[in-house]
């Protein structure tokens, strides 16, 4: 039946509630009204479900929230903590490396017999001791350095302590009760570097203290990005993982001992996600790197609009990484079943998804009405009241 099923001259002349009574009787019969244009948001859920949606000539599929699913995505989405990727790692306690300069300071108690001629020290002048301090030398490819009477001392990868106990022993014999101290004058291969969304990028030169890497941004005074939105990627040798700076913040276990050579840079990520549909609110909502679930992303949307959604439809519209390339999916969550808040609670929301809520059957059809209520009524209400 169409809706030109009466004229309007004859529509004109019945009452206004006759009018609307004729309307409500004569929809569900109308052949005409799929092809009406009415105001919608977007697809409701029987446009969706019957047949997914079709990409570039490619049928996407449709895939419907479970426990399950939800598990699996989290899983898949879960980043590698740096105790993982990097089990066991402990700060390293050589003191200089190969192209690093060491200071061999040699005392001797008196009487001197190898050094006799070296200065006094005057910091105990009590004892009469000499002490002889040889000018500082790179340490050469392959990490040794060469002193007199001595002779070459491997020091790289070795601590402080290690060296000077091989000297003193090398010089036993030869020199009064000799003392040995090395320091490190310029240290040119234990560094870290920081760039990235730091006050100020640096080179800082790794101690035996072990500097962990809260240290290394504590040095370049603090990330500029609000925490909640920075990452941390460490470069180590040919391996590069990344973390969320609360991730790292809140376990100590992620705060790792560096290594000389590594690469911190820290990485501003506004994550974001785009709601649609009957929701409270329709908008671009940015989240954090540790990122958020399916429940708070709608919660944070303002919830579902109680005169408009379909608690059926709740879809997600995304695309997952494949080893060829980003693949389209569709996932749908029946909120009207009460164990579908617990899946919304596990299901990870990505970067650049798109939350959509259908509007109800009943949404639709109150549109029309509302369509002619706004047209045909008042027109028939106009003839009723003229002479």
């Amino acid at each position: 039946m169409s809706l030109d099923f009466l004229p309007l001259s004859a529509l004109s002349t019945l009452p206004v509630r006759a009018a609307a009574l004729t309307f409500l009787v004569v929809v569900p019969g109308c052949t005409s009204l799929p092809r009406l244009a009415l105001p919608t948001a977007g697809p409701t859920v029987d446009q969706i479900a019957p047949a997914p949606p079709v990409a570039n000539g490619i049928q996407v599929p449709l895939v419907d929230l479970t426990l399950a699913v939800a598990n699996q995505q989290r899983s898949l989405g879960r980043r590698p903590l740096f105790s993982e990727v990097w089990a066991g790692s402990q700060p390293e306690t050589g003191t200089a490396g190969p192209g690093d300069f060491l200071e061999v300071s040699i005392w001797e108690a008196p009487p001197a017999t190898l050094f006799s001629s070296g200065s006094t020290d005057l910091r105990a002048p009590n004892t009469g001791s000499r002490v002889v301090t040889i000018p500082e030398q790179m340490i050469d490819a392959e990490g040794v350095i060469n002193v007199p009477f001595a002779g070459a001392i491997k020091v790289s990868g070795r601590s402080q302590t290690g060296i000077e106990n091989e000297i003193v022993q090398r010089l036993r014999g030869l020199a009064h009760k000799p003392q040995v101290l090395v320091r490190v004058t310029r240290n040119v291969t234990r560094n870290v570097t920081i760039v990235g969304e730091v006050a100020q990028s640096l080179r800082m030169p790794l101690t035996a203290k072990g500097e962990r890497l809260l240290d290394a941004l504590a040095a370049a005074g603090g990330v500029r990005q609000p925490v909640a939105k920075m990452t941390l990627q460490v470069t180590r040798d040919s391996r590069v993982h990344g973390l969320p700076l609360d991730t790292i913040i809140s376990d100590p276990l992620q705060n790792i001992a560096l290594r000389p050579g590594d690469v911190i840079t820290a990485i501003h990520q506004p994550f974001s996600l785009t709601v649609l549909g009957a929701t409270a609110q329709n908008a671009e909502l940015n989240f954090e790197t540790q990122g958020i679930s399916l429940a708070q992303a709608i919660a944070r949307a303002g919830g579902l609009q109680d005169a408009r959604a379909d608690p059926r439809g709740v879809f997600v519209f995304r695309y997952e990484a494949t080893q060829d390339a980003p693949a389209p999916v569709v996932y749908r969550l029946d909120l009207s079943q009460p164990g579908s808040f617990l899946i919304a609670q596990t299901f990870p929301m990505k970067h650049r998804d798109v939350m959509y809520v259908a509007n109800a059957p009943a949404a639709e059809l109150q549109k029309f009405l509302n369509l002619i209520g706004s047209t045909i009524i008042p027109v028939a209400a106009v003839r009723t009241l003229a002479p």
